[in-house]
């Protein structure tokens, strides 16, 4: 221990971020393996907004909200790159049929729909804050 029993200066707290991060990864990677939408949404968007939180706790980020806009770019390329992956060609016909289609383009679309979210509530967030320049 850094300090004496009877000194409380040097209490540290415990940081709850860990055990949303875990249960976000397992409920997304759930959602994604077994082509449940709402899950695979939902467990993306706890991790991401944890991974944001744990950062900016942790001090390492300007703003919280610039990291969930970050977690949130890399969910769409992400999301992106399976969905493009499983499309038979690049067109905007066969982009939009292949979710109805491919069950893992629908499982990249709904990656890149929740990294959207992300982002979107970052945007809000930092105008919000009254510090959209940070």
């Amino acid at each position: 221990m850094a300090g004496e029993a009877g000194d409380e200066s040097t209490v540290r707290r415990a940081s709850p971020w860990p055990v949303f991060i875990a249960f976000g990864f397992v409920i997304g990677e759930v959602g994604v393996f077994l082509g449940v939408v709402p899950l695979a949404v939902g467990g993306v968007l706890l991790f991401g907004g944890s991974c944001a939180g744990i950062i900016d706790e942790a001090g390492y980020g300007s703003s919280p909200w610039r990291t969930l806009g970050y977690v949130g770019l890399v969910f769409v390329a992400l999301g992106s790159l399976l969905w493009g992956a499983y499309t038979p060609a690049i067109t905007v016909h066969s982009l939009l049929r292949s979710p109805a289609t491919n069950l893992v383009a629908r499982r990249g679309v709904a990656v890149l729909g929740a990294g959207l979210v992300l982002g979107v509530v970052a945007v809000v967030g930092r105008v919000r804050s009254g510090r959209p320049t940070d």
